[in-house]
């Protein structure tokens, strides 16, 4: 038998089996899941398949496994954090170079900023603004800054309407300035992207959907251009797992 003809495993089965399960239930994060006691009746398994099951899901940020008596599976809200984890690791196997990481958001970033001018609500477009303030408040620190332009671009992500784009993008914020590998943003440049936040903020408050792609399109651009620029030999270095998150 090949291995893409190998059956899955029954821990992963029966995980598979506990998310639909979830999801008829109507359960949302920060809900408990049935006791073990329950699970193992009502799946007809062992303690160690149900255990590692358990861990499957754990391990995919899907459930935290809460001590003490009133403990067990809690259901989460999981975030991007384990895609993030396995593309950069899939990445370095490929031997695939932060400048992948950049060509991906010339290719997305316009397209989600596109969406984004056609679907955002007035409670993103104020959390958008104020990442904009965040980033003129603290222009002469640049973790602080860096975290609100992280904030300002995971926003318009998941203002798509897309998951799918959120999750993406979302997974990869915390390698995209590229700072874990070397590239520096001096205050010029901070200033510089305070400028093509406030257009593209402009663009979708006025929801106008040509004008929010093509000023994400010349934002990231410039990105590119500037990293290319002054940090050739990072743009085509491989970012490790181990450094990543």
């Amino acid at each position: 038998m090949t291995v893409a003809n190998r059956a899955p495993k029954a821990a992963m089965v029966i995980a598979q089996q506990i998310i639909r399960d979830t999801l008829r239930q109507g359960l949302t994060a920060g809900d408990l899941l049935p006791p073990e006691k329950a699970m193992l009746e009502k799946y007809q398994i062992g303690r160690g398949t149900l255990r590692e099951a358990l861990r499957l899901l754990e391990f995919q940020g899907v459930i935290a496994l809460k001590p003490g008596p009133k403990g067990g599976p809690v259901l989460l809200d999981p975030d991007a954090s384990h895609l993030a984890s396995t593309v950069i690791l899939l990445m370095q196997l490929k031997n695939a170079p932060f400048k992948a990481i950049a060509e991906a958001r010339v290719a997305m970033e316009p397209m989600i900023s596109r969406l984004a001018a056609e679907r955002i609500s007035d409670e993103s477009l104020v959390q958008l603004g104020g990442t904009i303030d965040t980033m003129r408040e603290s222009l002469d620190d640049q973790y602080v800054f860096l975290e609100a332009n992280k904030q300002f671009h995971d926003i318009i992500a998941w203002s798509s309407g897309n998951p799918l784009f959120g999750y993406i993008v979302d997974s990869l914020l915390g390698i995209m300035d590229g700072t874990i590998i070397g590239i520096d943003y001096p205050a010029p440049r901070r200033s510089a992207i305070i400028t093509a936040h406030q257009s593209i903020y402009d663009s979708l408050l006025v929801r106008d959907p040509d004008l929010s792609q093509d000023r994400m399109a010349k934002h990231i651009n410039e990105y590119v251009r500037y990293a290319e620029r002054k940090f050739p030999d990072v743009m085509g270095s491989v970012i490790q797992w181990d450094r990543a998150l």
